[in-house]
């Protein structure tokens, strides 16, 4: 297995072979020097010796030209004294020691090979390894960029990024005061209300509910059906709507949707899970929840055949009748339990086809882990001394559930996009900064900051209008309470709390999403 320290061992050992690598060039550069000096004196005495042996020659009445050998033994001896005393030494360089591998050789090999040249050319491989492979100027340049890119920082906000803040986080809170409020009482709630039964429709014409049929005769017997009854039939788009539940109802049933406490069966549970009831057993029974628990409560519950709830602070699982998954491996039923799950979250998401019927929002599924709250069975509020996971249950009751939830996080998302638009645009317009600097990324401490400031005044305005209207009733308060709001404000407290805390220190947050982007760009290139 290949360690860090293997990996710093092999740099160091590297480094020092490119250190006496670059002696050696030194060592080369001198040698050349010393050659070229040496020549440029023999070049000198070779004209010399030219010149006097012409001299001679004209003397001798010799005509000299390019094709002329002359090998005289006086010239020759003279010319072999002259080198004789030319005085050239030289001195050998040694040759490079290198680590021993070879195209067999395995990384344990090569790990081998470096420890064996580290001892004997004594590199240290105990201490810090980093301290010597980076250069003073690197190691400047490093401090520097982890600091500026890779650390938690304060933020520095002026009063007009507060004052922006606040007036975004005003705006979110007046439009979940105004067209919120509580469940199925606001334009915002009724509007997403006829959104969801639209999406459950559509849902069902694609996994093969025939809307077309149902339309032409399936509406028309219906209709006949009530006038013979003296009965007053339902609009055709409401009928429609109530159709498609059941279609999906039929479709998609699963064996964990027990209803009431006392009967003991299909559609109870024996009195095991208290005051279970049809407008609470979405919340009750786990694997109706739209999160990663639901999900993995309703695959075990249907590969166990049993039925999981969570009430009075207790986690409770009872044995249904005999339930098989369709699929002839684990994966193909892992596979199936999952499209039922998500099949019947669509078909409950809009209230049963008989509270659509009646024109009731009925019992929708929980906001994801609302669920979780139930195990705090714990506090005595109210006249009547109930505790938190009771009253949780009685604002589900009331409608406070997944529709109600996509309602509230539309203020909740006004808030943030006005945030963020406000903060890019006096980044770039009042601070002058390139585009690229910009991007409003929640890492940026002032636009952290920004985010707290908004979602925070948007709570005050929240809970200060849940506070008014309640009268002091506990349910009433919370079925006011934007709950979505109050998360996302929670979750930016946090980060401010650990940027704060953690000040100078390395945001790990911010490295691994440098590795990730490096990452992607080394894969794009190959």
């Amino acid at each position: 297995m290949t360690t860090m320290g293997d990996k710093t061992s092999a740099m160091l050992v590297q480094k020092h072979q490119l250190d006496n690598a670059e002696g050696k060039l030194a060592e080369l550069d001198a040698a050349l020097d010393s050659l070229i000096g040496s020549q440029s004196g023999t070049d000198e005495q070779l004209d010399s010796m030219l010149e006097s042996m012409g001299s001679l020659l004209l003397e001798s009445g010799v005509d000299f030209n390019d094709d002329t050998q002359i090998i005289d033994p006086d010239i020759q001896e003279y010319v072999s004294d002259r080198e004789g005393k030319s005085g050239y030494k030289y001195t050998p360089i040694d040759m490079l020691s290198s680590v021993d591998i070879s195209d067999q050789s395995s990384w344990d090999d090569y790990i081998q090979s470096v420890n064996h040249y580290a001892n004997k050319h004594h590199v240290d491989l105990v201490s810090d390894p980093f301290d010597r492979l980076l250069s003073p100027i690197q190691k400047i340049n490093l401090e520097k960029r982890i600091k500026d890119d890779f650390s938690y920082k304060n933020a520095k906000c002026d009063k007009y990024d507060y004052l922006i803040a606040g007036t975004c986080g005003l705006i979110g809170g007046l439009v979940d005061v105004f067209f919120v409020g509580a469940p199925g009482e606001g334009p915002l709630g009724k509007a997403v209300d006829y959104g969801i039964t639209g999406t459950v429709s559509k849902f069902a014409e694609a996994v093969g509910f025939d809307r077309k049929e149902k339309e032409g005769d399936g509406y028309k017997k219906y209709f006949d059906k009530c006038i013979a009854k003296n009965k007053s039939p339902l609009d055709k788009e409401t009928w429609m709507d109530t159709q498609a539940v059941q279609f999906l109802e039929g479709k998609f049933a699963i064996n964990y949707d027990q209803t009431l406490t006392k009967p003991k069966g299909k559609t109870g549970t024996g009195g095991l899970v208290g005051d279970l009831k049809p407008k609470n057993h979405h919340l009750k029974s786990i694997g109706h929840s739209p999160d990663l628990i639901g999900l993995f409560f309703s695959v075990y519950n249907q590969f166990t055949s049993t039925s999981s709830f969570v009430s009075n602070g207790k986690l409770i699982t009872i044995d249904t009748e005999t339930f098989e998954l369709k699929g002839n491996t684990a994966i193909a039923k892992i596979f199936c339990g999952f499209v039922n799950w998500l099949g019947h979250l669509f078909s409950d998401m809009a209230g049963s086809n008989s509270s659509i019927a009646k024109g009731n929002r009925g019992s929708g599924i929980p906001i994801p882990f609302y669920n979780l709250l139930l195990l705090l069975d714990v506090g005595e509020f109210g006249k009547h001394k109930q505790t938190f996971a009771t009253i949780a249950t009685k604002v589900f009751e009331q409608g406070y559930d997944f529709r109600h939830g996509l309602a509230m996080a539309i203020p909740v998302m006004i808030s943030e996009l006005l945030t963020r638009i406000m903060w890019t645009c006096k980044a770039r317009f009042y601070h002058k900064r390139p585009w690229k600097e910009c991007i409003p990324s929640a890492n940026n401490p002032e636009l952290r900051r920004m985010l707290l400031v908004a979602h925070g005044t948007l709570c005050l305005v929240d809970t200060s209008d849940a506070a008014l209207k309640s009268g002091g009733d506990m349910v009433q308060f919370l079925l006011r309470t934007n709950l979505i709001g109050w998360v996302r404000f929670g979750n930016l407290a946090l980060k401010e709390m650990v940027a704060w805390h953690h000040e100078g220190h390395i945001d790990p947050e911010l490295v691994d999403n440098y590795l990730d982007a490096e990452y992607s760009r080394m894969l794009k290139r190959k």
